[in-house]
């Protein structure tokens, strides 16, 4: 599914003898991962009573309830969530030709969870189309991070500071309806954070859609996003419609992760953290690159998750703060090297 008007052939690094094995391992981990959600928590669970219960079909049963209606969900929401933030953010760096661009960094994260709590505040009644309405929040802080790299040539370093200027606006906007509207938001500080304590089933079908279909839309599309990280220059002479790509690429990125946003909250980091690691393995092909980053961004919020779960059980520290506590030192560490190439460079 290129969108070009001529055919083109660029090689990029793909570290291909790392490929089947990097596989089956994070398969391996993400099913371990999400087995480890189910059976683990503040409660002991017995599985040979929940398998009994889920073929016998008693609902009443306490392992039964624990792994269907709490344990389940949070580990579903983990998985989409952590899969949403790490390809939303592998596609903004291509985008914006920034490694330091993520979802949460430049803001895009902090446009749905004002979109999200301004629909909450103001028309409660519409609260299933919460994904639709953090999807307009996303996009337009994608379009707007966009235009101003567009129209001021900034560099990276220059961008990464707007839009974590861009981000505080919008995180004080949604301080501001909360401080209004202290009834409307309900768990606005979990929701702030990033959590995933109140999810349900309910709440996930519509992002289940919208992110699958975004992720395979987008390792269609990789082809197109190599080219893309070549430069504007670059892309025109091989023949691409540059806006075009970059446009339908940044409302896929909105799509990702509004929804993530629509029931985690304001995650922070993954799209930051995922889309470093995976190169490290499997290069800078994204055809490798974003099945990789979603499989280690799922597994990522589940450990995150799972960890804040148990760690200090009975009580419970949010996934989001776990994830500050990590992105931020390596977010930190990002910049410190930027600023060694560019002096290497100079």
């Amino acid at each position: 599914m290129n969108i070009s008007q001529k055919s083109y052939t660029v090689k990029f690094s793909n570290k291909g003898n790392l490929k089947f094995p990097l596989y089956l391992i994070l398969l391996i981990l993400l099913i371990l991962s999400f087995a480890a959600a189910l059976g683990l928590g503040s409660s002991t669970v017995n599985f040979i009573s929940f398998i009994k219960a889920l073929l016998n079909g008693d609902t009443q049963n306490t392992d039964y309830r624990i792994i269907m209606f709490i344990r389940l969900p949070r580990a579903l929401g983990a998985l989409l969530s952590g899969a949403a933030l790490a390809v939303s953010g592998v596609i903004i760096q291509a985008v914006l030709n920034n490694p330091m661009a993520a979802p949460n960094i430049i803001g895009v994260n902090s446009g749905a969870g004002l979109a999200a709590v301004l629909l909450i505040t103001a028309f409660p009644t519409l609260i299933p189309l919460l994904p639709i309405a953090a999807f307009l929040g996303a996009i337009s802080a994608c379009l707007l991070i966009y235009a101003i790299s567009y129209k001021t040539g900034a560099g990276k370093v220059t961008i990464t500071l707007v839009g974590i200027a861009i981000s505080s606006i919008l995180n004080a906007a949604i301080n501001l309806v909360k401080t209004l509207f202290p009834d409307s938001v309900f768990d606005a500080d979990l929701f702030l954070i990033g959590g995933l304590s109140a999810v349900t089933v309910k709440k996930l079908y519509l992002p289940l859609i919208l992110i699958s279909i975004a992720i395979i839309l987008s390792i269609f599309l990789a082809k197109d996003i190599d080219i893309i990280t070549l430069g504007d220059e670059t892309s025109y002479t091989l023949g691409m419609r540059v806006k075009s790509v970059k446009l339908m690429l940044l409302v896929l990125a909105a799509i990702l992760a509004g929804s993530a946003v629509s029931f985690a909250g304001l995650l922070g980091f993954v799209g930051l953290l995922v889309p470093h690691i995976a190169r490290r393995f499997v290069g800078t092909s994204h055809r490798r690159l974003i099945p990789i980053s979603a499989a280690m961004g799922s597994i990522l919020v589940l450990l995150c998750d799972l960890f804040g779960r148990t760690a200090a059980a009975p009580y419970e520290i949010s996934v989001g703060i776990i994830l500050s506590f990590i992105g931020g030192p390596f977010f930190i560490a990002l910049i410190f090297l930027q600023r060694r190439k560019s002096y290497d460079r100079a």
